[in-house]
C-alpha cells in the first residue's frame, strides 16, 4: 500500500471536486495500480518523478512518486483542471535543497521548452497554479532608489548568507533583500509555503542567521547516492514538516482533504511546535507564548501524542472555564476523532473538563471521606458540600459588620484576594496562624490588628456559608486538593499526565489540586500559559505551590492567527504595564506575525448613537465584501453591552446573535463579552466601548488599594490584548471620548 504524503495545496477545491479527490486519493493509498487512476508520468517533463492522476474527467491530481525504504510513496502537490495539471506537472521538481537539506518544490521550464527558453527560472512558491503566474523578482534597483537601505540590509544580512547558509533560492533572495519594511518582507513570505516562509518571518523579524539555523535544525544535505531515499529523508525533518505530512490511514487522509486550509493546524506545525509536542520531560513544562502562538495547538497534539505512547493512560487537559474545555475538547476530537475521551477521573483516556468542574468530580466521588478534607481546610465539619456560594457573599459580609479597617481593605476585592492567595493555599484555620502566615505579593501590608480585623470578618464568611451548606470555587479547589494529598502516605493520584491550558488564569487552590493529580514525575504537567493574557484573578509563582519547573521552560513567538499590524496595535496596548510569568520573571515581549494586512482602524466616536451607527457601517461593509456573517465579531465589555449592541444591529437588518455560554453558530454576527472571546478567532472584528487602559485606575475606585488597583488596571489592558487578538484580518476599534 504507497504511502500518501500531502502538502499544503495551493488551491482549493469546491465541495464536488474535494469528494472526489478523496475517493481518489483514498484508492492510490490502497493500490496504485487501480484501474480508471490513471496513474502516469509526463513526457519532457522536468522531474521524472512527477505523474498525474485522474480524478475525474475534468480535473486530475499532481503528485511526485518516490520509491525508497521497501515501499512507494506519493507527494500529492495538488488538484487542477485537466490541461493546467500537465501543464503545471510538467514544470515541476521535487529536490532537496543542497544547502539546508530540506526538501522543496520549484518550477522550472519544462524540458520541451528549452530551445525557446534556455535560462531556467526558480521558484518554490507552491501558490503558483499557471504557467503565467511566475512573476520575475522585483526590480532591485527601482525598489533601492525609494527607499535609504532595504530591512534585511539595515539587520545586517546579506544575499549571500540568505543564499549560501539557510538554502534561499536566489530569486526569492534577491526579492527579499530588496523590501524596504518588515510588511514587504512578510507580504513576501506569506507567497511561500513551508520552511522558506517561516525564513522569511525569522529574517523580518531581526533573527540572526545562526538562530534560524538552529531554529529549523539546519544540517547537511544527505547523499546516500539514492536520490529517492535522500528525499525521504529530507521530508522526514522537522523543519519539513511545515509543509508536508506523512498521512498514515485513511481516516487522517479523509480529515486532512475535508478541513482545507482552516484545519491546516491539524497537520503541519512548525517546527518548534512539533518539538514540544514530541519531546519528553524529566518534570514540570512550561510553554509561554503570546496569543495566537499556538501553544493551545501544541497542547492537543500532545495529549494526542501521550495518548498514543501509552495506550491506557490516564490524560487530564484542563484550563479555566468551561467554555475553553469545550474548544480543547473539539480541538482534540478534530485532530483525531478515534481519540479516546475518558468520561471521569482516574480512567483510561484523555479527561478534559475545566479546573472546578474536576474539583467538584473529586469532591463528589469522595462522599463521606471528604470530611477529613474540609476539616484540614477550613477548620470545621459540613455534611453538605453541593451548595456554591454566591458571587456577592463578601459584599454582604463587610455591610453587615462593623470593622475598623480602612475601606481599602474592607471591601470584597481586598478580602476575596486574601482568602484566595493567602488564607486558603495555607490551610488556615485559626487566627493565631493568619497572624503568623507570610503573605507574599499582597502589596498592603497588615499589623496585627489588622490581621485580626480581617480574620473576624474571614470567620463570619465561613460562618455563614457552613449554615448554607455552601463552598466556593476556591474552597472546593483547595479541599479536593487536600483530599488526593491525604490518604495517608499513598497519595491518590488520580491521572498520569496533566496538561494545562491558559495556565495564568489558575488560583493557588488550582496548582494545589493539579500538583496532587499527578505523581511528581517524567511528563507530569505540561503548562501553557501567557502572563499577558491574564484577565482572571492574581498573579501565581509555581514554585510556592509545589510545582518546579526549574529551566524547564521555553517560549513560542510566532503568531499565526493575527497579521502584524494588528500584533502591533495590541502590543501596544501593554506598554506601561509591568508582566511576570508564572516562575515570577518578567514576561518579553518579542512576538512576531507571519501574518501581513491592513493597519487596524481606530474611530472616535462621541456617544452611544454614534459608536452603534458606526460599528452597523462597517459590518454592512464586510458582508457586502460576501464576508461570512459568522466571521464578524462585535467584542464588548459586558452582557449589557452585548445585548444593546445586537438590538441595534437588528434594527439597522443586520442579523446577529448575543453568544454567551452556548457554541457560535453560524449565520449570524457574532456579539458577546471580551472575556468570552477569549481562545476564539475571526476574521473581521470590532472592538466597541473602548476607553484609554489607565481609566481603570479611576474605575476601580477609592476602596481598593494601590496593589489592588494596579492589578485591576494591569487585567484591564490584558482583556484588551487579548479581544484585539482574536482579529485574523481586520481590526476596528471604536473609543469612546
Amino acid at each position: 500500500m504507497p504511502t500518501i504524503i500531502m502538502t499544503r495545496w495551493p488551491v482549493k477545491l469546491d465541495g464536488s471536486v474535494k469528494a472526489k479527490a478523496m475517493t481518489f486519493l483514498q484508492k492510490l493509498s490502497a493500490d496504485d495500480t487501480t484501474p480508471g487512476l490513471h496513474v502516469e508520468p509526463i513526457r519532457q517533463s522536468v522531474d521524472s518523478r512527477v505523474r498525474t492522476g485522474r480524478v475525474d474527467d475534468s480535473y486530475r491530481a499532481v503528485m511526485f512518486r518516490l520509491d525508497g525504504s521497501g515501499e512507494t510513496h506519493y507527494v500529492i502537490h495538488g488538484v487542477w483542471q485537466h490541461d493546467e495539471a500537465i501543464a503545471i506537472a510538467g514544470r515541476l521538481r521535487l529536490k532537496v535543497n543542497p544547502v539546508n537539506g530540506l526538501p522543496q518544490i520549484e518550477e522550472a521550464t519544462p524540458l520541451s521548452a528549452v530551445t525557446q527558453a534556455p535560462a531556467v527560472q526558480f521558484s518554490v512558491d507552491s501558490t503558483l497554479t499557471a504557467p503565467t503566474a511566475i512573476a520575475p523578482p522585483p526590480d532591485v534597483a527601482a525598489v533601492q532608489a525609494v527607499a535609504a537601505q532595504p530591512l534585511l540590509e539595515r539587520l545586517g544580512h546579506s544575499r549571500e548568507a540568505l543564499v549560501d547558509r539557510l538554502g534561499v533560492p536566489a530569486a526569492v533572495a534577491d526579492a527579499a533583500m530588496a523590501a524596504t519594511d518588515e510588511d514587504a518582507v512578510l507580504q513576501l513570505a506569506q507567497r511561500h509555503e513551508g520552511w522558506l516562509g517561516l525564513m522569511l518571518v525569522d529574517l523580518a523579524t531581526g533573527d540572526s542567521i545562526e538562530t534560524i539555523v538552529a531554529r529549523m535544525e539546519i544540517e547537511e544535505a544527505p547523499d546516500t547516492g539514492d536520490e529517492d531515499e535522500d528525499l525521504l529523508t529530507s521530508l522526514k525533518r522537522s523543519a519539513a514538516q511545515a509543509q508536508f505530512s506523512f498521512i498514515e490511514d485513511q481516516e487522517e487522509l479523509r480529515r486532512v482533504i475535508e478541513s482545507g486550509d482552516f484545519g491546516a493546524w491539524r497537520i503541519f506545525l512548525h517546527p518548534a511546535q512539533r518539538r514540544y509536542v514530541e519531546k519528553s520531560f524529566s518534570g514540570p513544562f512550561r510553554l509561554s507564548g503570546g496569543a495566537g502562538t499556538g501553544k493551545t495547538v501544541v497542547l492537543v497534539h500532545r495529549a494526542r501524542a501521550l495518548a498514543r505512547q501509552e495506550p491506557g493512560a490516564r490524560i487530564v487537559m484542563t484550563t479555566f472555564t468551561t467554555n475553553l474545555a469545550d474548544a480543547l475538547r473539539d480541538g482534540l476530537t478534530e485532530l483525531d476523532p478515534r481519540m479516546p475521551i475518558a468520561d471521569g477521573l482516574g480512567r483510561p483516556g484523555v479527561r478534559i473538563c475545566g479546573v472546578d468542574a474536576l474539583a467538584a468530580e473529586v469532591i463528589r466521588a469522595a462522599g463521606a471521606g471528604i470530611s477529613e478534607a474540609v476539616h484540614t481546610v477550613l477548620g470545621d465539619v459540613r455534611n453538605d458540600l453541593t451548595g456554591r456560594v454566591p458571587s456577592a457573599r463578601w459584599r454582604a459580609i463587610v455591610d453587615a459588620a462593623h470593622t475598623t479597617l480602612p475601606t481599602e481593605v474592607a471591601n470584597d476585592t481586598f478580602l476575596a484576594a486574601e482568602y484566595t492567595t493567602v488564607i486558603l493555599p495555607n490551610r488556615i484555620r485559626t487566627e493565631d496562624e493568619y497572624l503568623r502566615v507570610r503573605r507574599p505579593g499582597r502589596g498592603t501590608a497588615l499589623d496585627r490588628a489588622k490581621r485580626r480585623a480581617v480574620w473576624a470578618l474571614v470567620a463570619a464568611y465561613r460562618a455563614q456559608n457552613r449554615i448554607d451548606g455552601q463552598l466556593d470555587f476556591a474552597e472546593a479547589v483547595t479541599v479536593a486538593a487536600a483530599y488526593l494529598e491525604s490518604a495517608g502516605t499513598t497519595p491518590r493520584h488520580l491521572a498520569d499526565h496533566v496538561l494545562v491550558d491558559e495556565g495564568q488564569d489558575l488560583s493557588p487552590g488550582h496548582w494545589q489540586l493539579l500538583r496532587a493529580l499527578v505523581a511528581p514525575g517524567k511528563d507530569d504537567l505540561f503548562i501553557a500559559e501567557d502572563s499577558h493574557q491574564r484577565i482572571y484573578g492574581a498573579r501565581v509563582v509555581l514554585g510556592r505551590y509545589g510545582i518546579r519547573i526549574v529551566g524547564r521552560s521555553q517560549r513560542l513567538t510566532l503568531n499565526y492567527r493575527t497579521t502584524a499590524q494588528n500584533l502591533r496595535y495590541a502590543m501596544t496596548v501593554l506598554e506601561g504595564g509591568s508582566y511576570l510569568d508564572l516562575e515570577d520573571n518578567p514576561e518579553s515581549t518579542g512576538y512576531r506575525s507571519a501574518r501581513s494586512g491592513p493597519a487596524p482602524t481606530v474611530v472616535d466616536v462621541a456617544s452611544i448613537g454614534a459608536e452603534l451607527a458606526t460599528a452597523a457601517k462597517f459590518i454592512e461593509g464586510w458582508l457586502s465584501q460576501n464576508t461570512p456573517p459568522e466571521t464578524i465579531a462585535v467584542l464588548v465589555r459586558d452582557r449589557y453591552q452585548r445585548d444593546r449592541v445586537v438590538v441595534a444591529l437588528a434594527d439597522r437588518g443586520i442579523g446577529a446573535r448575543a453568544v454567551d455560554r452556548d457554541r457560535p453558530g453560524v449565520g449570524r454576527v457574532l456579539v458577546m463579552t471580551m472575556h468570552r472571546a477569549k481562545g476564539l478567532e475571526f476574521s473581521k472584528v470590532v472592538l466597541a466601548g473602548m476607553v484609554e487602559p489607565e481609566s481603570t485606575r479611576r474605575a476601580a475606585g477609592s476602596e481598593a488599594d494601590d496593589a489592588e488597583t494596579l492589578e485591576a488596571e494591569l487585567r484591564d489592558r490584558s482583556l484588551i490584548y487579548v479581544a484585539a487578538t482574536r482579529a485574523r484580518d481586520e481590526l476596528v476599534v471604536l473609543r469612546r471620548r
